[in-house]
């Protein structure tokens, strides 16, 4: 699966920077994060809780952060495990565009899954990929207005782009590894 868009923020690009490689604020960001841990320079463990329907399942993975070019661009690649349920890997990139008045946050993300997760369908994990996504987004913007308020927020121009295809894992930098978290999540969220 790949996922590409972009979304214009209120914030600077610094400030949009520093809330994207905050652990606190992606945790308070991403659906159903329970947990993201530092483990080492760049690195970190996420745990998150996911209920589709009936089932409920947790998740652990891995998160590496690659490709750093602070406060622009970064990559993130990451992995995650759901026991029975399937796993999620994949890399993501984002990049942080200063505008006049704010920025934009472009990024593109590939995610492969398996196991059970893999057999629900690829329209079905797509369509839950774009959900959380938005969800992210919706979350991420709350977070940078209570942090900035002084930031005006600009017309929403938004794109979010789904192709239905498996895609090989790999790196992406923090605000990707959030959009990847969140890819992953939603992926085996709804596989489950």
């Amino acid at each position: 699966m790949e996922m590409q868009g972009s979304r214009t923020l209120a914030a600077s690009q610094e400030q949009t920077w520093s809330a994207l490689i905050d652990p606190e604020v992606l945790k308070q960001c991403i659906p159903g994060c329970d947990t993201i841990t530092l483990t080492g320079e760049n690195q970190y463990a996420i745990a998150m809780s996911v209920k589709i329907g009936p089932v409920s399942a947790k998740f652990n993975g891995k998160i590496a952060l690659e490709d750093i070019v602070p406060p622009q661009s970064y990559a993130i690649a990451f992995e995650g495990q759901g026991g029975a349920a399937g796993f999620g890997k994949g890399r993501s990139t984002v990049k942080i565009e200063p505008r006049e008045t704010g920025c934009e946050l472009v990024y593109t993300a590939q995610a492969q899954v398996g196991g059970k997760i893999a057999q629900v369908g690829q329209r079905l994990i797509d369509g839950v990929a774009k959900s959380m996504a938005e969800d992210f987004f919706k979350r991420f913007e709350a977070v940078l207005v209570a942090r900035h308020p002084e930031a005006v927020k600009p017309e929403p121009t938004q794109a979010i782009e789904q192709k239905s295809e498996l895609s090989k894992p790999s790196k992406i930098p923090v605000w990707l590894l959030v959009v990847g978290v969140i890819v992953v999540g939603v992926i085996l969220w709804k596989l489950l």
